[in-house]
């Protein structure tokens, strides 16, 4: 079993930066495909970015097209731990975020991902 739990959220204003964390349990880390999900209200749970663990295809990583150039997910194997540096923020960013684990490969679909955290808000403000 793996728990993951996610930080760094808040209130920011449009244009501006947020970090999020996602802290995993477990010794084998760096086998886990790790992603980063968001869900608004009234909407349904989104992708965000993902990134493969790590000696598959070197660490890669995807993003949605709607934060492409402007988000980036890195992994710290040596800290278990997975961040979403979120740039120029825009309100429709507005959502709850989920950080999420699987073991192996995975893509973009929430159900290929085994482990979920609790969510952390972030809140946009025009």
């Amino acid at each position: 079993q793996v728990q993951v739990v996610e930080s760094g959220g808040g209130l920011v204003q449009a244009g501006g930066s947020l970090r999020l964390s996602c802290a995993a349990s477990g010794r084998t880390f760096s086998t886990y495909t790790m992603g980063w999900f968001r869900q608004a209200p009234g909407k349904e749970r989104e992708f965000v970015a993902t990134i493969r663990r790590s000696g598959w295809t070197g660490g890669s990583t995807y993003y949605a097209d709607s934060v492409k150039g402007r988000f980036t997910v890195s992994r710290d194997n040596a800290k278990n731990t997975v961040y979403l540096q979120m740039n120029s923020l825009k309100s429709e960013d507005t959502a709850v975020y989920y950080c999420a684990a699987v073991s192996g490969v995975a893509g973009t679909s929430k159900y290929e991902y085994a482990y979920w955290g609790q969510g952390t808000q972030v809140t946009v403000s025009s």
